[in-house]
């Protein structure tokens, strides 16, 4: 799969239509890179779209239900968010498609320093914590970009800075939409540069099913 490293490299993130359809998720996550398992449980987890009365209230469907996620990245609470996201269709329809933004280009324009210096923390504690996070967090030869609206909170006056020029910035975005409807259907996204959301779930499209697995790193 070095084509899947190649695109993820150059603009974030690789579509591979209908790739492997029918089988187990779990090894075509391991034929792409390095499958994590988070918290001791199963490392792929399926997504439909539920209601607002349905869900459990500290997830997202709990909060939006059928309407439009906001952008964000995976685990943005946590010290080292999972580096790559895969997402897998089982059932997918165009009406409701998966919605990227580059985050770093985005962070750029607000400037890298402010939010090297925009501290923030998880709203509720992790592993009975509260971090002290940064919404850009360098490394070595990269970068972690963090955002979540909904799961941080700010933790300095550079972070209120930070939260509020960057949801600016993300406000006047036209995120990008990718479709997958066909079985087998792949996305693997960039978590630690792009944004991602569900787009809102219009009726009679309540059956939309995906896969999602983190992945450590690509082949």
């Amino acid at each position: 799969m070095n084509t899947v490293k190649y695109q993820v490299v150059e603009r974030g993130y690789a579509f591979v239509p209908a790739y492997r359809p029918g089988q187990p998720p779990a090894n075509v996550a391991a034929s792409i890179g390095e499958l994590l398992s988070l918290g001791g449980g199963d490392a792929v987890h399926p997504l439909t779209p539920a209601a607002k009365e349905s869900s459990a209230p500290n997830t997202y469907s709990g909060l939006y239900g059928l309407n439009v996620f906001p952008l964000h990245t995976d685990m943005a609470h946590w010290r080292a968010p999972p580096r790559y996201l895969m997402l897998r269709c089982v059932v997918g329809f165009k009406e409701v498609p998966t919605l990227l933004a580059d985050g770093i280009n985005l962070a750029r324009t607000v400037g890298l320093d402010i939010l090297a210096r925009a501290i923030v923390r998880p709203r509720r504690p992790v592993a009975g914590q509260l971090p002290l996070l940064r919404i850009y967090q360098p490394q070595e030869d990269e970068a972690i970009l963090r955002w979540d609206e909904v799961f941080f909170r700010p933790a300095s006056k550079a972070g209120e800075e930070g939260i509020a020029l960057f949801g600016k910035a993300l406000r006047a975005c036209v995120p990008h939409p990718v479709a997958l409807t066909m079985p087998g259907d792949t996305l693997v996204i960039d978590n630690w540069r792009m944004l991602h959301a569900r787009a809102p779930v219009p009726a009679g499209f309540e059956g939309r099913r995906l896969e999602r697995a983190y992945l450590g790193r690509l082949h």
